[in-house]
């Protein structure tokens, strides 16, 4: 048999468990990603160069060195100092889990905030010059204009990185985590059955792949049609 479907079908379970796991990793990593990229892509858009320069050297040395070397930093290298090890983070930090989702939360946070910073400073001048009319004062300029039509025009851009941080989750597995590769690399190694194996997993990730787009072109469908050519 080319393909032992057998072995596949027996370990499928373990390949769902494996989806639970990367859907956990995920979630945690882009909801508090996007929290810390906010107000990153606000400080990335002032004039200041107190509040710009710290913005912009974070997101310049996170997307300069490959995630694979981050999340290395964070389990492994934090590890080796009795400060961290006799600290009260150290149940935190001796957690793969806790490690995978700060190294990844950390890396689609400086993605995402220079997406962010690009769209704010898309904004068309119209619309801030219309709040100003208004009487709107600068917190609620951002919070009720420029803050969600940045967002909205950021899902094209967002969504290609959702999708990436999806492919990367697959890095959780070096760090003893059984997600889907953890789950490949599992049957693999028992039954020595790459092929089968990886290509299960690399199903899998296709098929949440499709559900992403899927979804990420509803939402643009729903919040991006005032950007629609309009019919004549």
């Amino acid at each position: 048999m080319i393909f032992d479907v057998n072995v596949i079908w027996e370990n499928l379970p373990l390949y769902f468990e494996g989806l639970l796991v990367t859907l956990k990793i995920l979630s945690i990593s882009l909801a508090v990603g996007l929290a810390v990229a906010v107000p990153l892509g606000l400080m990335r858009i002032s004039r200041s160069a107190w509040v710009n320069f710290p913005a912009w050297l974070y997101t310049y040395v996170i997307r300069g060195t490959p995630m694979l070397v981050q999340l290395f930093l964070i389990y492994y290298g934090l590890a080796q100092f009795d400060l961290v090890r006799e600290s009260s983070l150290w149940p935190y930090f001796s957690s793969a889990t806790f490690c995978a989702c700060l190294a990844f939360a950390i890396n689609t946070s400086a993605y995402t905030a220079e997406i962010l910073a690009g769209s704010l400073k898309a904004t068309p001048y119209g619309e801030i010059e219309a709040a100003k009319a208004m009487g709107m004062s600068r917190g609620k300029l951002y919070r009720r204009i420029l803050l969600p039509s940045a967002l909205r025009r950021a899902l094209p851009q967002y969504s290609n990185e959702v999708i990436m941080m999806l492919h990367g989750t697959s890095l959780a597995s070096i760090v003893t985590l059984v997600d889907i590769t953890g789950a490949a690399r599992t049957v693999s190694s028992q039954y020595y059955l790459p092929f089968e194996a990886f290509i299960t997993a690399g199903l899998f990730y296709l098929l949440l792949t499709l559900i992403l787009v899927r979804l990420f072109k509803l939402a643009e469908r729903r919040w991006l049609a005032y950007l629609a050519p309009r019919k004549s």
